[in-house]
């Protein structure tokens, strides 16, 4: 973690983890369709993500479409993922001004081939970049992601590559779908929700967790900041005395 210059107050972890939460709230609210929601919470990612790289965070990770959400009216997932697809066609330019790398984490497998076409192609055009990872959770759970490494772990053994006894929480690590991104430092949910909804169960085991109380759509950099002062003063013992 670091200090923002200016802003000793403002610790910046090293990496942070968003459950972007009360968009279909917050339409409701305002008389409007859920669609409505998501929409407006496009801003919120593009301010996230800037601020966030600006910061000096090294890795991102937004849960944007859980294996839950399959369930919805197959009308909100439509607007849904064309709402996906507007956003990695007219942020990658913000995205390469930021030198921010994009990856996807979560199953392929139900992803349409537009999407995962586009998907694939703002991935490779941002490989390059330097700054800040920032990992779209799209047909992910957490719950899942652990299987899938198990899963791969189970193959290992079967082909000979790995003895059973040789399974430790580094080798289920390693087969994570983005193993070298660090663990969230920071969990933020928004819409004053207090729950982790199968969201990186593996590697959020000793994140500090703010729970902000405005819908996703109204988060700012403020909103932002505040999370980050907060976690600036928690005393982060991993278990152990200090």
């Amino acid at each position: 973690m670091s200090a923002a210059a200016g802003d000793p107050g403002l610790v910046v972890p090293r990496s942070v983890a968003v459950i972007m939460d009360g968009n279909g709230r917050w339409a409701k609210q305002a008389g409007l369709e859920r669609i409505r929601g998501h929409e407006k919470g496009i801003e919120a990612v593009r301010t996230t993500v800037t601020e966030c790289a600006q910061l000096g965070v090294q890795a991102l990770v937004l849960y944007a479409f859980s294996e839950e959400n399959w369930q919805r009216p197959q009308r909100e997932i439509d607007l849904l993922f064309k709402l996906l697809k507007r956003f990695l066609a007219e942020e990658l330019p913000t995205l390469m001004q930021h030198r921010v790398r994009l990856v996807h984490s979560g199953r392929r497998e139900r992803l349409a081939p537009d999407v995962l076409d586009l998907l694939d192609r703002t991935i490779a055009a941002t490989a390059g970049n330097a700054g800040m990872t920032l990992s779209l959770a799209i047909s992910y759970g957490g719950r899942q992601e652990i299987v899938d490494a198990v899963r791969a772990l189970a193959a290992d053994v079967q082909r000979g590559a790995m003895a059973p006894a040789a399974i430790d929480e580094a080798a289920i690590h390693a087969r994570l779908y983005h193993p070298e991104l660090p663990d969230p430092d920071l969990l933020i949910r928004t819409a004053g929700e207090r729950r982790i909804s199968n969201f990186l169960l593996w590697q959020v085991s000793y994140a500090e967790i703010h729970v902000a109380e405005v819908c996703w759509p109204e988060f700012r950099a403020e909103h932002l900041h505040a999370a980050f002062r907060d976690y600036g003063r928690r005393v982060r013992k991993f278990g152990k005395v200090t």
